[in-house]
């Protein structure tokens, strides 16, 4: 990677080198990508919301989408996307654009691949947003021609907090990495689109490590675990009497509309300053016994991923014919459950809402 201007960020006593705003102005980005056109291919989950940043900081984007996907297709031109014009099918639109952003699904970009390799052009950019298929090539069977840039911006968040924080004027932060770097350009060309999309800092990694912190962390602390730990407190508090709004309350509402707005603001030390000293003592105790017993899962889940056992798992799963089916029924239990019931009850309870 070639020597560009970075901030330079005291992590805890670690110092890393970061992008922000300051270093890559948008007006340096829009000159990087002035000749670009870029194809944001699929309208699902990240892609609306990266080609809607782009389009609202004006870069010349164009959106490639099956036409059979009605709902996805449909939502494109109600974003303002015109058929023809500036929505194309899927091959067709990485035909024309000289940045391919490669934003289907992790399983999409695996059934797709063999064709859309035809469509780029020596000297085009292949972007991914997770570093999934190109990690994890041996299975995916996704291996980049030599000709082009392979490049990575990964928001460390949803498409949806990655729209309504850009409109916010927030931003959310974002790795990014290059993979391969034919045109000598893939640096500029990966930070100026990673400030487009409306990064609020951009921090350096790896395909590799991308995908490792990012299939740990979703399994782990971000959902798995979270929804995990909430079922059995939750579980724990009705089997001891406790009605279903308290255990929610107790278990759900109070971290998601109290608590964890306080690590947001200022970090764990300052929500646990402002608890009572009650909470702060049993907590402070009962933290480690949490960390003893979950440390031994995290490593084994770590060494999984790691290895490429859990995503030949999990592509072997995506690939069953009736995955959709057992999907929505996996959800509609989550969904049926009693403590998202309640949830449902509570949230319709909040001052505002119907």
């Amino acid at each position: 990677i070639k020597l560009i201007n970075m901030a330079k960020i005291d992590f805890g006593g670690v110092i890393e080198d970061v992008v922000t705003r300051e270093e890559f102005p948008l007006s340096k980005a829009r000159d990087v990508l002035k000749n670009e056109l870029i194809a944001v291919i699929g309208y699902g989950v990240q892609g609306p919301a990266q080609a809607l940043n782009m389009k609202d900081n004006g870069l010349n984007v164009i959106v490639g989408q099956a036409p059979e996907f009605k709902k996805d297709w449909d939502r494109a031109v109600s974003d303002g996307f015109v058929p023809g014009k500036t929505l194309f099918p899927v091959n067709e639109a990485a035909s024309k654009g000289t940045i391919v952003m490669y934003l289907v699904s992790d399983a999409a970009q695996r059934i797709l691949w063999p064709e859309l390799k035809k469509c780029l052009n020596k000297g085009d950019a292949l972007y991914f947003s997770h570093g999934f298929s190109i990690t994890y090539k041996k299975q995916t069977g996704v291996i980049p021609p030599p000709d082009i840039d392979v490049i990575l911006v990964a928001p460390k968040g949803s498409g949806t907090s990655v729209r309504r924080n850009f409109l916010a004027g927030t931003g959310i932060n974002s790795s990014y990495s290059v993979y391969q770097d034919y045109t000598g350009r893939a640096t500029d060309r990966v930070l100026a689109l990673g400030i487009a999309i409306g990064s609020g800092y951009l921090f350096p990694t790896t395909f590799e490590k991308e995908v490792y912190s990012d299939l740990t962390g979703e399994r782990g602390v971000l959902m798995g675990a979270l929804a995990g730990i909430m079922d059995a407190q939750y579980q724990v508090l009705r089997e001891n009497g406790h009605s279903p709004s308290e255990a929610f309350n107790e278990t759900v509402e109070e971290l998601t509309q109290s608590l964890i707005r306080l690590v947001d603001e200022n970090g764990m030390d300052y929500m646990y300053a402002n608890c009572s000293a009650t909470a702060q003592r049993g907590a402070l105790d009962w933290r480690p016994r949490f960390r003893d017993a979950v440390l031994p899962v995290f490593k084994d889940l770590y060494k999984k991923v790691k290895t490429g056992k859990e995503t030949e798992r999990v592509i072997k799963a995506l690939s069953n014919p009736d995955y959709k089916d057992l999907l929505d029924a996996e959800l509609k239990e989550l969904r049926d459950s009693e403590i998202w019931r309640a949830g449902a009850a509570v949230r319709k309870l909040r001052p505002g809402n119907k």
